[in-house]
């Protein structure tokens, strides 16, 4: 799911379980190391993350041109084939991805450049307290009109027809992670056939937003935007103050978009920031709610109400000026990202069961906590989720405390 390239390890914590594949490995890098002037000595791991693929760091011989990241991902486990046509293209949108210097498709062996080691999420952790609204102004609230920014570069690069469609067969095959690995196998509460309509019922509502909220509006979508898979540029060394950004424009209540909003303009995706972007693999073609949801309910990170409308609400304010299809009435957008939100909140739980039972990674359940408290929350506004937020209390042992906001 998200790889860190934060703890680097020495040559000594890289295990190859295949001989085979060690034998390979070792051909492909001398190879690359002579055609690319790396030094094979300075090979290290530098990360894992929730799928089979695995990261190295490895040094040019001129250390003053840096490094490299060595992807190790088994062909039969893992396509590299998204990963290269989507950094390709998030490369044309004028973001900071990876680029792909070298490849063994055979093997699934591939030479990266090094977007750095520190994460936006471990730069925000570094803020102690931290505030629970980051002020306008604050290093953390650029970093996230930083990513608003490069999020909106993404989006405006969107055309059909080149990546895979987010489409209900693929909205419904996530959403049943939720009772197949979260509700029975990880709470062991038997799906019968009563508790699956429920369900049923519940999804395609969710469906029926996400595919028609805003017009049925369609961009790339990068599927996993927040934090841990944005990168600081290795330039930035400490937490610059910058300007303050231009005012929100208040909560969620409807009403017309601020004037002079539909011009398109350009967008720059590099602030001063220069965020880069990782772990796209699995973009699609598909609802624009969904990346500003994942940002602001981050997997691992929860912010204050105040905070996420603030930056939601900037994100629209912005998506709007540059001709992206966000709608005229941010109640109706914000209401939207609510009930896209849900679906993936649902969707992670599943996953992260799935990842501690069948992948044997525990250390996700940690934050099931949080995406169940995101997932109530929504359905409490709600007076149609308001079955959902019931049951979500059966499944945890909570009493229903019931109050809606719409």
């Amino acid at each position: 799911m998200t790889p860190s390239f934060a703890n680097p390890a020495s040559t000594a914590d890289i295990v190859w379980s295949d001989p085979g594949r060690a034998a390979f490995f070792a051909q492909w890098l001398s190879v690359t190391s002579a055609a690319s002037q790396l030094d094979p000595a300075t090979l290290r791991l530098a990360s894992a993350d929730a799928s089979f693929r695995r990261y190295f760091r490895i040094d040019r011989i001129d250390r003053a041109a840096g490094s490299c990241i060595i992807m190790d991902a088994p062909p039969a486990l893992e396509d590299c084939a998204p990963f290269v046509k989507i950094a390709a293209l998030m490369a044309e949108a004028g973001l900071n991805a990876p680029r792909v210097l070298a490849w063994d498709k055979a093997q699934g062996f591939m030479l990266l450049s090094d977007l750095g080691s520190q994460t936006m999420m471990q730069l925000i952790q570094q803020q102690a307290p931290l505030d629970a609204f980051p002020p306008a102004g604050s290093p953390i609230h650029q970093m996230y009109m930083d990513a608003v920014d490069a999020l909106i570069a993404w989006q405006l690069s969107s055309r059909p027809g080149v990546l895979p469609a987010y489409d209900a067969a693929l909205l419904s095959r996530e959403l049943q992670l939720f009772p197949d690995w979260y509700i029975a196998k990880h709470r062991g509460i038997t799906v019968n056939a009563g508790l699956q309509d429920k369900l049923a019922g519940f999804f395609a509502q969710i469906k029926d937003s996400n595919l028609n909220s805003l017009g049925g509006a369609r961009v790339f979508v990068h599927r996993d935007f927040m934090p841990r898979n944005l990168m600081i540029s290795p330039s930035l060394n400490s937490l610059p103050r910058t300007e303050a950004s231009s005012p929100a424009a208040g909560p969620p209540q409807g009403g017309a978009a601020p004037p002079g909003g539909s011009e398109p303009h350009a967008v720059g995706s590099v602030g001063a920031y220069n965020l880069g972007v990782l772990d796209f693999q699995d973009a699609v073609y598909g609802p624009i709610t969904y990346d500003i949801a994942s940002l602001m309910r981050d997997a691992f990170l929860s912010w204050d109400e105040e905070f996420v409308l603030d930056i939601t609400i900037r994100y629209w304010q912005k998506a709007r000026k540059a001709g992206l299809p966000v709608g005229d009435d941010f109640g109706e957008f914000y209401r939207a990202v609510e009930w896209m939100g849900l679906q993936r909140h649902l969707k992670i739980l599943g996953i992260f069961a799935r990842l501690t039972l069948r992948d044997g990674k525990p250390h996700y359940l940690a934050d099931t906590p949080r995406f169940i408290k995101y997932a109530r929350s929504t359905a409490s506004r709600y007076r149609q989720l308001g079955p959902l937020m019931v049951l979500l209390d059966e499944i945890e042992g909570n009493e229903t405390r019931v109050g809606y906001t719409f």
